[in-house]
């Protein structure tokens, strides 16, 4: 019960921001003495749930590319689940750190994305590229921020919003859009990895997604009142908060 509350607390907060929030998920539930490839994939089943209403949503609101979206999902789909078992290779005491850095990581790439969107103006670009060039690109893409998130338990999302952007030259809005499409099929991957390996503890996710979906869903009503800078500075300070709590846990 004391999960499912805690999680309704994280769901809040993430919903309030806008962020998946796999990294609090974690540290949350190593705080709580679960052990971390348990965690892993705890998280990363949890997202494969909680990103699918929201990439619905962005779809209804024509806020995917979808075959860029479809194509570098299903890459990363196949390396996430390659991830999820190079995870289970890593001893516990080194996946703490390693999943440490790379939301410290996340946290830069967000800081990167600010600058990067910064005065962009908003466009919807027309997706015209030719099949080699897309599947390419999808390739390098997929498999990259794939296999992170089958290691390491985390969406990626600011990975693969820079990708997006940087790569496909997707505009912010379709960035957004399609970084939830993009996260459904990996989480999907990476889960069904851990599930194979024992690593999926189906009563942990139910009190996780009771906890997140109700939280996130009055989170995300709050957010039209929170002005643009506190937003930015919480959608930084939340992976640095999670691995500060795996770090010292």
């Amino acid at each position: 019960m004391l999960i499912t509350l805690t999680m309704l607390v994280i769901g809040l907060i993430c919903g309030f921001i806008g962020v998946g929030g796999a990294g609090f998920i974690i540290s949350i539930l190593v705080l709580f003495h679960i052990p971390i490839h348990t965690a892993l994939g705890t998280s990363l089943a949890a997202m494969a749930f909680t990103t699918l209403s929201g990439t619905y949503s962005h779809m209804k609101e024509g806020n995917i590319a979808l075959r860029a979206g479809v194509w570098t999902g299903g890459f990363g789909a196949i390396a996430a689940y390659f991830g999820s078992r190079l995870s289970s290779l890593i001893p516990s005491e080194h996946l703490h750190y390693l999943t440490a850095g790379m939301l410290l990581l996340s946290a830069v790439l967000l800081i990167v994305r600010f600058f990067i969107t910064k005065g962009r103006i908003e466009e919807t670009i027309n997706e015209k590229l030719g099949y080699p060039s897309l599947l390419m690109k999808a390739l390098i893409l997929g498999m990259t921020t794939g296999l992170l998130s089958g290691a390491f338990g985390i969406g990626s999302a600011p990975f693969i919003q820079i990708g997006l952007l940087l790569i496909f030259g997707l505009s912010i809005r379709q960035s957004i859009g399609t970084t939830m499409l993009v996260i459904l099929p990996i989480a999907v991957g990476g889960g069904f990895g851990y599930v194979m390996q024992g690593y999926l503890d189906y009563m942990l996710l139910l009190q996780v997604l009771a906890g997140t979906m109700i939280g996130a869903y009055l989170g995300a009503k709050l957010t039209k009142f929170a002005p643009r800078p506190l937003l930015k500075t919480a959608m930084v300070a939340t992976p640095v908060v999670a691995a500060l709590l795996i770090l010292f846990e």
